[in-house]
């Protein structure tokens, strides 16, 4: 198993930008000197607000499990941008996600370029831009994946700025998600972005929403759990016990992979001692 750190120049960004990158090609064992190497099915990991490009190592056992299935898992930073483009700064956050990190790591590693072998999820602030960016480049993702998802792009028409955390300011919403009454029907609107897949008869990719029951996010991801059921996408959905904390993420994220149709080998040597 291979843990790589990786910069590179990002177009999108126009600046130097870091990721994480665990890479299931050094295993040991017998079934691994026999097994046939073949590209690999890859998952984008998103973190959540205040986090970066090693949260997921660090607060999950996603090295193991992602060992244990054969998948490459790519983990980038999106500060606390949503994952959205700002086209006034010229940080292209979704294209980055959605397309120029796809390609990079393409020609970079090992991967698989099938839509139905590629993946993308996140927490929290990265659960909307797993939604959002893998509806809007649904021809680059066969699954994508909302845990926690922070869905408050159209939640937020009554906040002003005296909350004590920024990211909970009305100034905060504008300066990610522009003027409130211009969301709803965007490309910062997940809904819109699955109707539009719809109307022009695109594939949709196939969606897993979980949030902990004592969650604030719990009723913005019920509400968008039924809009999917209405619209008939082909949705897992799953609540249980459970915060906006570590421990539910790093329950649900095996959880998560259980669900994605991955090789399932085993030939890790950490794989037998993974629950």
């Amino acid at each position: 198993m291979a843990i790589i750190e990786v910069n590179f120049i990002s177009k999108c960004l126009m600046r130097v930008v870091t990721f994480n990158a665990i890479i299931p090609v050094d295993k040991f064992g017998p079934q691994a000197e026999n097994a046939e190497q073949k590209p690999l099915k890859t998952l984008y990991l998103l973190h959540g607000i205040f986090g970066n490009y090693t949260d997921w190592v660090n607060g999950t056992r996603i090295q193991a499990w992602a060992e244990a299935n054969d998948l490459a898992v790519i983990m980038p930073s999106g500060e606390n941008r949503f994952y959205l483009d700002d086209e006034k700064s010229g940080e292209l956050y979704g294209e980055f996600i959605g397309k120029e990190l796809v390609e990079f790591t393409r020609n970079l590693f090992p991967l698989s370029d099938k839509r139905e072998d590629t993946f993308i999820a996140g927490l929290s602030m990265g659960g909307y831009g797993a939604i959002r960016n893998g509806l809007k480049y649904a021809e680059n993702f066969g699954c994508v994946i909302g845990l926690s998802a922070a869905l408050v792009h159209d939640t937020w028409k009554d906040a002003d700025n005296s909350a004590p955390i920024f990211t909970f300011r009305r100034n905060y919403y504008e300066a990610i998600f522009g003027e409130y009454d211009k969301v709803k029907g965007s490309d910062k609107d997940p809904k819109a972005l699955l109707l539009k897949l719809k109307e022009e008869g695109r594939p949709i990719p196939k969606m897993y929403l979980c949030c902990g029951t004592e969650d604030g996010l719990v009723t913005a991801n019920r509400d968008f759990r039924d809009f999917l059921n209405e619209n008939g996408v082909d949705l897992t959905y799953v609540e249980g016990p459970g915060k906006h904390d570590w421990v539910f993420w790093d329950t649900y994220i095996k959880k998560v992979l259980d669900w994605l149709p991955l090789n399932r080998t085993g030939a890790g040597i950490n794989s037998g001692n993974v629950k």
